[in-house]
């Protein structure tokens, strides 16, 4: 049985490789990956009969791999975080596993995984899953030249578009173009963290300086860093934006 491994920390690739060695000899690690993209570089050439995947690897979050390529094999998630509520996930050829691993839960997992190994991702009872596990981006990777950077979402002070591009604006100052909209970028923060504050821009809670009153019902913000352009919020839009702030916004 081929085994693929996706995780963006050694030290949690070689448990799961000591786990199949100790529990499970027979399967044959194929490869070992970190990121989404290798990932589906890997699997149009490839076919494994189970794949191992950590919620968050390097350039995103585990589940874009479905919208990206067709997986046939059973799949484990991996996380460190019991609030992502993944057992909706157990009604389709997908299971899942909390961090630290447990022994016998590993080998409860890779036993139910070998019964489903013919049937294919049940992409609705994934979906399903998915909506009720809110599972957010914890690090965005830019590429900058030769350069991968890693910005953890909690030292982003907003997002931004600008003719057609999405910029991202730390809290220190510095400013990379990203290369997802701004529209898929709200999809993938955490809302509590995150509010589409005007059409060209979402900001984090932690960068509003200031609100004021401005014109026709709506809301003038100052950010920090600073933003060049006017942020206003839309009239339409304030009773969304103060439950938000107020951390009453669902």
């Amino acid at each position: 049985m081929k085994v693929l491994i996706l995780e963006d920390e050694v030290p949690a690739q070689m448990q799961l490789k000591r786990l199949l060695k100790t529990y499970f000899p027979q399967y044959e690690v194929v490869a070992a990956l970190d990121a989404v993209e290798s990932a589906v570089n890997w699997l149009e050439d490839n076919q494994p009969d189970l794949i191992l995947m950590d919620v968050e690897l390097a350039d995103g979050i585990c589940f874009e791999l479905f919208s990206r390529i067709e997986v046939k094999a059973p799949v484990i998630v991996i996380t460190a975080y019991e609030h992502y509520a993944l057992n909706a996930l157990k009604n389709s050829a997908v299971d899942y596993l909390l961090k630290p691993i447990d022994d016998t839960e590993f080998v409860h997992a890779i036993e139910k995984c070998r019964t489903v190994r013919h049937q294919s991702i049940d992409i609705k009872s994934l979906e399903k899953g998915l909506a009720s596990s809110h599972v957010y981006k914890q690090r965005f990777v830019i590429k900058v030249g030769d350069q991968i950077i890693m910005i953890p979402v909690s030292d982003i002070a907003y997002f931004f578009s600008r003719e057609k591009s999405t910029y991202i604006m730390t809290k220190d100052g510095r400013r990379f173009l990203s290369d997802q909209s701004l529209e898929t970028t709200e999809e993938l923060v955490n809302p509590k963290d995150f509010f589409m504050v005007s059409r060209n821009c979402l900001a984090a809670i932690s960068s509003i300086s200031s609100i004021s009153k401005h014109f026709n019902s709506r809301l003038r913000l100052q950010l920090k860093p600073d933003h060049k352009e006017l942020i206003l919020v839309s009239r339409a839009r304030v009773p969304a934006f103060m439950a938000w702030i107020e951390g009453e916004l669902q």
